[in-house]
């Protein structure tokens, strides 16, 4: 059973996210091209792409799994986007900003996950 992803919120989230990920992260010093800029940009993508993943398995556990990931993966682009403002790689407004949308996407995760337990 195929599920439309593009219309759940947390997507859509995940997927602007991702957009000002990478155009944020553009900034960074060349040094920074395999350390901070390549987890920061990978986790961020892993949460949409997990979404999509999972929305296209079968069983509702396959999607729970995959929603989990993404639930993982934006914990971890959270804490990446920390390191990088501390590092003096983002703005402390930039990411404070991206900190506080990637708590919420989280949240909204999570809840998801909570509709998908019997």
């Amino acid at each position: 059973m195929s599920r439309d992803h593009s219309k759940l919120r947390a997507f859509v989230l995940a997927d602007q996210l991702v957009m000002h990920v990478y155009k944020v992260s553009a900034g960074f010093p060349a040094s920074e091209r395999y350390g901070p800029q390549s987890q920061l940009r990978r986790s961020a993508l892993s949460v949409a792409t997990n979404i999509v993943e999972g929305s296209a398995r079968r069983t509702q556990a396959e999607y729970a799994h995959f929603v989990n990931i993404a639930a993982s993966s934006a914990a971890e682009a959270e804490y990446l986007i920390d390191i990088s403002r501390r590092l003096g790689l983002l703005s402390e407004e930039i990411g404070t900003g991206l900190s506080q949308e990637y708590r919420q996407l989280a949240a909204g995760l999570q809840a998801l996950l909570q509709t998908m337990r019997p």
